[in-house]
Parts: C-alpha cells; sequence; structure tokens
C-alpha cells in the first residue's frame, strides 16, 4: 500500500509540473530550449539524469559488477570526470555562445548552419530519428517490466501508465517542465542511491570487510580466464564517458543554460551527481560477489533486481523503484523531446515549409512529441528484430557520426562541410560493421573505435578541400 500511494503522489508531482510548465511555454523556443534561462542547478541535474537512465541500475550495473567486479568503478570515474566535468569545460561555453550567434536551437539546424550544407540538417535529422527512437524504446520496456515485477502490474498496462504521465508532462510544459521534473527526480536518485548504498554495506558488514570479500570472491567466482580484457574495459569507460559529447539529447543542456558564468557551477554540480550515481551503481554490482556464488547467481540482466528485492526492506525498496523511474523518465522525456524535434524543426520547418508559424510550429512539436512517445510503445510492446538490434547500435552510430564534426565545428575555422560529412559517415559506418563484426559482447571496442576515427577524417579532408567563407566564420566565432 505505501508503494502505492508513493508512486501516486510522484506521479501527480509530475502532472502538475506540466500544468506549471505551459503557463511558461508560449514559443519554440520555449518548449525546446526553456527560453534558454535554465540556471546551472537545474541543467546539472537535467544533465545528469539524462545521462543515467534505467539501464544502469538494472542491467548495466549488475553485468558490470559481476564481470570486472572492483575494476568496474573505472566506468564510474570515467563518466564523472570525462562524460561530466570535461564535458561542461570543453564543449559548454562554446556550445552556448556559437548556438546562440548562429540563431539554433538542435544538433541539425547546428550543422547546417554551421557548415551551410543544402541536405547537412535532413541527414543529420534521420541519423537522430533511426536510432534515438529505438532507444526510446528500451527505457519504456525496462520501465515496463520494473512495474510488472514489483506492482503486479500487467506488462502493457505499465507501459500505458508511463506513456500517460511521461507524454502529460513533456507536452503541456516541453523542456521547462522536463528540467523542472529532472531536479526533482534528481534528488530523488541521490538519496536513493546513497540509502542503498549504506543499507548494502552495512549488511556486508562494513566497508572494509566487503572490499576484502567482494576481492576475494571476485576472483572464485570469475576465474582469470574469464575476466573481461583491459581493452574491453577501456572501451566501456571511453564509450560511456566520451560518447556524450556527440549524443543531441545530451548537448542540448549546453543550449539551454542562461548564460556562459554558469557553466562552472553546472560542470561541479553535475560532476557530484555523477560520481554518486556511478559509484553506487557500479559498487552494488560489484557486492553482488558478496551474496552470490557463479552457481547461486541469476541472469546478470536480473542481478540488481534479485539482490535488491531479496535483501532491501520494503520501504527502502519504494525509494530505489522511484530511484529506477526517474531516471528512466527523465532519459525518456530527454530522448523524445530530441527525435521530435529533429522532425518538426530540422525536417518540417527546415525543408519542406520553412515559412512555417512560430504558433504552428510549436503545436507540430507538440504533436510529435506525443507520436513519439506512442511509437516508442510500439517498439517496446512488440520487440520488433530489427529494432532490437538499432538499439544495441544506437549509442555508438549517434555518438561516431556526430562528436567528431561537433567538436571541430566549434573549436577548428578550417573544418570544412565536405569533411564534416565524410566523419560523419566514417562513424556511422564504422559504428553498423563494427558491430557485426565483433559481436554485442564487444560492441564497445567498436563503438569507441567509431568515435575516434572521424576524428583523423575530419581534419584529413578538410585540409583538402575548400575552406568556409570567411563570413560564415566571423559570425559563428563572434566573440568566442
Amino acid at each position: 500500500m505505501f508503494s502505492i500511494i508513493a508512486l501516486s503522489f510522484f506521479l501527480v508531482v509530475m502532472i502538475l509540473i506540466g500544468l506549471w510548465g505551459l503557463r511558461k511555454t508560449a514559443t519554440l523556443s520555449d518548449f525546446f530550449l526553456g527560453g534558454r534561462t535554465i540556471g546551472p542547478w537545474i541543467s546539472a541535474f537535467a544533465y545528469g539524469t539524462s545521462y543515467f537512465s534505467a539501464v544502469i541500475f538494472i542491467g548495466f550495473a549488475g553485468s558490470i559488477g559481476w564481470g570486472f567486479g572492483l575494476k568496474g568503478l573505472a566506468i564510474a570515474a570515467g563518466n564523472a570526470i570525462f562524460g561530466g566535468l570535461l564535458a561542461w569545460f570543453v564543449l559548454g561555453k562554446r556550445t552556448r555562445k556559437m548556438t546562440q550567434n548562429l540563431d539554433v536551437m538542435t544538433m541539425p539546424e547546428f550543422f547546417h548552419e554551421r557548415f551551410q550544407g543544402k541536405y547537412l540538417k535532413m541527414i543529420t535529422a534521420i541519423i537522430i530519428f533511426v536510432f534515438l527512437t529505438p532507444y526510446s524504446a528500451s527505457v519504456f520496456k525496462g520501465l515496463g517490466h520494473l512495474f510488472e515485477a514489483n506492482f503486479n502490474m500487467p506488462y502493457d498496462a505499465a507501459l500505458l501508465l508511463m506513456i500517460g504521465i511521461t507524454g502529460i508532462y513533456l507536452i503541456l510544459g516541453g523542456y521547462f517542465a522536463v528540467t523542472m521534473t529532472d531536479f526533482i527526480q534528481g534528488i530523488i536518485m541521490l538519496f536513493g542511491a546513497v540509502f542503498m548504498v549504506s543499507f548494502l554495506v552495512g549488511k556486508g558488514g562494513g566497508l572494509e570487510s566487503v572490499l576484502h570479500t567482494i576481492s576475494q570472491n571476485y576472483a572464485v567466482n570469475v576465474p582469470a580466464a574469464q575476466q573481461p580484457g583491459f581493452w574491453l574495459l577501456a572501451g566501456l569507460v571511453f564509450m560511456t564517458s566520451f560518447g556524450t559529447w556527440g549524443m543531441p539529447q545530451m548537448v542540448q543542456k549546453f543550449y539551454a543554460i542562461k548564460d556562459e558564468k554558469m557553466i562552472y557551477k553546472a560542470a561541479v554540480v553535475t560532476t557530484l551527481f555523477a560520481i554518486v550515481i556511478t559509484f553506487s551503481a557500479y559498487f552494488t554490482g560489484a557486492m553482488s560477489h558478496i551474496f552470490y556464488s557463479a552457481q547461486t547467481r541469476p541472469v546478470v540482466d536480473q542481478i540488481i533486481p534479485d539482490l535488491l528485492t531479496r535483501h532491501l526492506p520494503p520501504v527502502l525498496m519504494v525509494m530505489i523503484l522511484l530511484l529506477v523511474l526517474s531516471a528512466s523518465m527523465s532519459t525518456l522525456s530527454s530522448l523524445v523531446l530530441v527525435s521530435a524535434s529533429a522532425i518538426a524543426i530540422d525536417l518540417y520547418k527546415g525543408h519542406v515549409n520553412p515559412k512555417v508559424s512560430k504558433e504552428n510550429s510549436l503545436i507540430m512539436m507538440r504533436f510529435l512529441s506525443g507520436v513519439f512517445i506512442v511509437i516508442s510503445f510500439f517498439i517496446a510492446r512488440y520487440k520488433f528484430e530489427v529494432i532490437v538490434t538499432l538499439m544495441s547500435i544506437s549509442w555508438g552510430a549517434v555518438a561516431g557520426a556526430f562528436m567528431a564534426p561537433f567538436v571541430y565545428g566549434l573549436y577548428w575555422k578550417r573544418t570544412t562541410l565536405i569533411g564534416v560529412k565524410a566523419g560523419m559517415f566514417t562513424g556511422l559506418f564504422l559504428s553498423i560493421w563494427l558491430y557485426f563484426q565483433l559481436g554485442s559482447k564487444l560492441s564497445p571496442l567498436g563503438a569507441s573505435i567509431a568515435i575516434i576515427v572521424p576524428f583523423a577524417v575530419v581534419p584529413l579532408v578538410s585540409l583538402f578541400t575548400c575552406p568556409p567563407q570567411q563570413r560564415l566564420l566571423d559570425k559563428a566565432f563572434e566573440a568566442i
């Protein structure tokens, strides 16, 4: 009963925030970027909650913690330092300033205005649509199973409930509602993560005993011949940390912050948030070696759900359920917002009807946000085989296609349109080809290669092609 009351209260608050956001959303810029008035704390929590979805707590933490033991904490360190702190310092200020100079709201618009490519916006928008829509569906899928297991709710009913709540606050309040709910959800995630680890460490006999037991049992449960190698761990650190630099739903947070002076504060808050969340998740995964043996553990994707269900008291388990729900809803709303913008702003307004009014643009953005939520439901419900494959490739494909062109666009004036296109197609091709060549278990290595190689392709091609016009560079780099 307590869990139902807590869940109901949580969902009612989300709806009320959506109604509040409706009053503050009058233009397309308000809906997609909150009018570029979001403060550092809200921006930091929006970045962090979009970064870490239910996947990290439900599936990823268990598989990493069991397979790598305490070495998996290297991923947590990489996520906090490179995916959080360094991302804000390297990308934040320039992204905020240059997108304002170019008057753009989305990543496809940025590429179009920065490099003046006729079809570049369309190409970029299609990549976002094809790969991020299945990714959002995977978040729905995890949420559905979570509710099915803990609230005795049918899978379909759980999916419909999540669609309804996410749809209401996102469609009504847009980015403002998303960031406000992210802040509340981030607070829940922080408290839930700290209580979860503290309770499990206490049950394991204290921190010193837990560290010793993990190290001892890991060597028994995962013999040296079965332990993953250094390069796979390095690939996971790189992919999950630097991959965020090319993900549109993450970069959007830099567009929307109120001014560049707030970026340093947002960077610190994001880093602290990432440290708590990622270390909690992966340390909990490593503690599976205390509570299970190689013979008694469930399948890796079920390690954390089983561990928490068996060993946490009901009241704390409710907080953990809200933690996972918060992480998922935040990531989902960011993904849907970016996917909808790819069609409403980048394809329709950018190519089909450039003269569409601001009012109609806002209506279309709201409508398409609802459409993408429904599409995500059907993908999660029917689990099409090709969509499952796209889910697995999505992170490497999007980051591989966008990261190098985006970073060079911010920093190197000599970057050319042809160089950017060459980098995009190289990253996209490598991410797909290497996934099938290496297999899903080694896919982090393939994704990392797909992200790195375009950093050589873009400058090499740019140096042998015509430089961009000085007029365009003056506009883009004004006051930078």
